[in-house]
């Protein structure tokens, strides 16, 4: 699996779709820590809120920024930048455990009981772990280029394996500078007019460290979801990118396979699509979105 570092998917030759970037505020989430939160209204008070995860090495908005006007026509739109990202919690270590449990705690700080709760990429690997850790909070479930396990090949367990050992000898220094570099990073993209967008994309990119993503990696190749998905009982719909090269398309469907009656709503785009594809995903997760919340009723 070959995983380029985000900042490279974004250049200043790419096409950046222009949409309003919603504000947002710093959230504190009571025993955890404080994280960048957006929440816009949806068509009524009683519209559900969906909670939507972002990719490895972004931030809530970066991922999720092109959908959030189309989902807000009919849903309340939630999003966080999760631990080691943006301006989210940090942490003694990076655990895909807590993110789940932090989606919890932000529904808790937000009134909301039940939610969609959709993830891209890595944020779908923590929209599983949602549901596992916290089946009572999940009204459905939306999961786009993403996979219930990693670790496949000889090449993934020795990649992954790499990873993990490369990154014990820098932790303590990352811990205090890059960390705190990348905070200061993302305060500073916070100034930026929302009107330039290519600006305010590359800013976001760069709030995230490539310690934060190492250790994130890290965690993924961890991730094994594969022998509880037959447990899932919330109406899940699968986004499956036919064009992905970092985590392959048939992964993907063996993930929809594995969750009892998911659909499949699959397109031609690659693993960045969620943003330079844009015109092609964000059709897809709101019909996504739309058939769970169907079943959900």
């Amino acid at each position: 699996m070959r995983v380029p570092h985000p900042r490279h998917l974004l250049t200043s030759s790419t096409s950046v779709p222009f949409v309003q970037v919603p504000p947002g505020r710093v959230v504190e989430l009571p025993g955890r820590g404080s994280t960048f939160v957006t929440d816009t209204p949806g068509p009524s008070p009683q519209a559900q809120t969906v909670v939507l995860l972002h990719a490895l090495g972004c931030t809530g908005l970066l991922t999720w920024f092109p959908s959030i006007p189309r989902l807000a026509q009919r849903y309340r739109v939630v999003t966080l930048d999760q631990r080691w990202h943006g301006q989210g919690i940090r942490s003694e270590r990076f655990s895909l455990r807590d993110c789940a449990d932090d989606v919890a705690a932000l529904l808790d700080v937000l009134g909301v009981e039940r939610a969609l709760v959709a993830g891209y990429s890595m944020g779908g690997v923590v929209a599983q772990r949602v549901w596992r850790q916290h089946p009572d909070r999940v009204a459905g479930l939306v999961l786009a280029a993403t996979s219930d396990r990693f670790q496949l090949t000889v090449a993934e367990r020795a990649f992954f394996t790499g990873m993990g050992v490369s990154m014990l000898g820098t932790r303590g220094i990352a811990r205090s500078r890059v960390a705190t570099r990348a905070a200061r990073s993302t305060a500073r993209a916070l100034d930026v007019d929302a009107s330039d967008i290519q600006a305010w994309a590359l800013r976001e990119f760069r709030s995230t460290s490539p310690w934060a993503v190492a250790e994130a990696l890290t965690a993924l190749g961890r991730h094994h979801s594969r022998p509880w998905l037959g447990r899932v009982d919330a109406p899940t719909a699968v986004v499956v990118t036919n064009r992905d090269r970092v985590i392959p398309p048939a992964r993907q469907l063996a993930l929809a396979r594995a969750v009892p009656g998911a659909t499949v709503h699959d397109i031609e785009a690659g693993h960045a699509a969620c943003v330079l594809e844009a015109e092609v995903f964000v059709p897809a997760v709101v019909e996504a979105a739309a058939t769970v919340t169907a079943r959900v009723r």
